[in-house]
């Protein structure tokens, strides 16, 4: 089964090749990251939200991905 390949934070991850277009939506979800606690950089761009249902990752890909942490005072 092929396989794709992104770099998340400058390290490779695997993905299974899906059979249709694996999105910037679906990554996030299969992260089990909540969608309005990230901002996201795709090829030195960054993402805005409400395109990620539509934003089609390809194998090599290179993402930032930035969690925010609540707290402080």
């Amino acid at each position: 089964m092929p396989a794709m390949i992104l770099h998340i934070n400058g390290a490779p991850r695997t993905f299974p090749d899906p059979a249709t277009p694996f999105t910037l939506a679906a990554l996030i979800e299969s992260l089990n990251m909540k969608s309005d606690r990230v901002a996201v950089e795709l090829n030195r761009e960054i993402v805005p939200r409400d395109i990620w249902p539509q934003t089609i990752l390809k194998d090599g890909d290179h993402l930032e991905i930035v969690h925010f942490v609540g707290g402080g005072l």
